[in-house]
């Protein structure tokens, strides 16, 4: 028992002490631990210290920074500022030395008016002066003429009255007496051309299909857009051809009517491309007649040239053989000018084998005979004249020339080839329905019209319409004003009285037309 007993003590005296030792070890353990902790206490603190410490002088040098790029902004705004406001102030400055200089001018402006305005005054009083000492100079000269007639002015006045009557009067009467004589006259030939109309039924035929062209129409409605906005199309057509438009009941069909068949020609062209294109207008117009008029130059070339190459006669001067396709559209009682010359050309050189002549030249002489035509209607003087200087213009041999100028006997025939031209010539004119009088005389009285027309100043062009009734004169508008184309008119119409021959009346129509154009860019 007392083993166990002291086994027991000595066991719990181990016990308390192994406490005491686990408790005093714990104590140094938490000392040491409380120490190490405050030992990292104190360094956190201090790095803290140092971090902020870093912080604020990071602090202080990103404000420095901010302050300096602020200052350095404001510099430049300032310096910009002041840049602009010096700018402004040489801009001022520039336009108060413009004022300055547009004021004297204005100064000086005023000074040279008033110096104006004062010889104004000075010029106008001489003029009431001279004007004052006019009506004194015609006061006392209708007191000498009062002296001198032994007549009052009322009574000079009565007396060219009484004559203005008495003149009127007889002109009446020679009025009278000439619409008699026409009448007269209008019966005898309208009863020649019933018998001559009835005896010969194809000349009527010839002159409708010589001065009248027909156009199709696709339709009846194309008709409202030729005529156009009260009639605005058709009056630029006739104006811009100078053929008349006929638009009638005939269904889809137009009527071009006019003695020149150039011109119908061109009129016929530009009416079928207008009715082709469907821009129906007066600007579109000028342009498409423009380019048909291109067209039928050139088919007056190509007509020349094929003549040449029919007959065999090589080395024309390029004008001349213009001239020669000319005629393809001119005729001569009735006969196409230029098959007439083609048919002479081939009568002489004919009868120049037969003789033994030069048979080219003769073909040549030929030819060329009636070139004068196709400028008879612009130069004064004979057809046959004006080829022959035509032809000695252009270099054709003396031979030719004397030739041209002798087949009218303008003068007398003096080589053999200026007879065969004249006999050939006859020949090609005397076949039998070769010719028409009446066509010749027509549109010779139509030429005759357009040339009166012309003859005056300031009429640019002249056109014959309805069959010689009425001829419409394009004036200058800068040369010929308003009034000054009322008298023209008069004179134009007592020049057609005093120097042509025709039935009825002719109506005299003076247009006057001003253009305005302006290119929108």
């Amino acid at each position: 028992m007392k083993i166990e007993l002291l086994i027991f003590l000595l066991a719990g005296g181990g016990l308390v002490a192994g406490f005491a030792v686990g408790y005093l070890l714990r104590r140094q353990i938490e000392k040491t631990r409380v120490s190490s902790a405050r030992r990292d206490a104190e360094q956190i603190i201090e790095e803290g210290r140092k971090e902020a410490e870093a912080i604020r002088k990071e602090a202080v040098l990103q404000a420095k920074d901010t302050v300096l790029q602020a200052k350095a902004e404001w510099e430049k705004e300032a310096r910009e500022l002041r840049r602009e406001l010096q700018g402004q102030e040489r801009r001022l400055q520039q336009r108060e030395e413009n004022l300055d200089r547009k004021m004297a001018q204005l100064d000086a402006r005023g000074e040279e008016l008033e110096a104006r305005d004062r010889e104004l005054q000075k010029a106008r009083q001489q003029l009431e002066a001279m004007h004052k000492e006019l009506e004194e100079k015609l006061e006392e000269q209708a007191r000498l003429l009062e002296q001198v007639s032994g007549m009052s002015a009322e009574e000079a006045k009565q007396e060219l009255m009484r004559n203005m009557e008495s003149e009127a009067r007889h002109d009446a009467a020679k009025r009278i007496k000439q619409i008699e004589d026409e009448a007269r006259e209008t019966a005898d030939k309208k009863a020649k051309e019933i018998l001559a109309l009835a005896i010969q039924r194809y000349a009527g035929d010839f002159v409708a299909e010589k001065t009248v062209s027909v156009v199709p129409l696709p339709s009846d409605e194309m008709k409202g857009r030729i005529i156009g906005r009260e009639g605005r199309n058709i009056r630029a057509i006739e104006a811009a051809t100078g053929i008349d438009l006929i638009i009638d009941d005939t269904p889809e069909a137009v009527i071009i009517s006019g003695f020149n068949p150039v011109r119908r020609e061109v009129a016929r062209l530009s009416l079928e491309k207008l009715i082709q294109d469907g821009r129906i207008h007066p600007a579109r117009i000028e342009e498409v007649v423009k380019k048909a008029e291109e067209e039928v130059d050139q088919a007056i070339r190509e007509a020349g040239e094929q003549a040449t190459f029919d007959v065999g006669v090589h080395g024309i001067h390029p004008e001349i053989v213009k001239l020669l396709g000319r005629l393809k559209y001119r005729t001569s009682y009735g006969q196409n000018v230029l098959q007439h010359s083609v048919e002479v050309a081939f009568l002489c050189g004919i009868m120049a084998a037969e003789l033994g002549l030069n048979v080219k030249q003769a073909k040549r002489a030929g030819l060329l005979h009636d070139i004068g035509k196709a400028v008879d209607h612009e130069i004064e003087g004979s057809h046959a004249v004006i080829g022959a200087d035509l032809a000695r213009k252009y270099g054709e041999s003396p031979k030719i020339v004397h030739a041209l100028a002798a087949h009218h006997e303008d003068e007398k025939p003096a080589t053999p080839l200026a007879v065969l031209v004249q006999a050939a010539d006859a020949l090609s004119g005397a076949r039998p329905g070769a010719r028409r009088e009446m066509l010749e005389t027509y549109v010779k009285r139509l030429e005759d019209l357009e040339r009166i027309g012309t003859s005056f100043p300031g009429c640019s062009s002249c056109y014959a319409i309805q069959a010689g009734r009425e001829i419409r004169v394009m004036v200058a508008s800068d040369e010929v004003s308003d009034a000054q184309s009322v008298v023209l008119a008069k004179e134009i119409a007592k020049k057609i009285e005093d120097e042509m021959t025709y039935p009825g009346q002719i109506k005299v129509n003076v247009i006057r037309e001003t253009r305005a154009v302006e290119y929108a860019k």
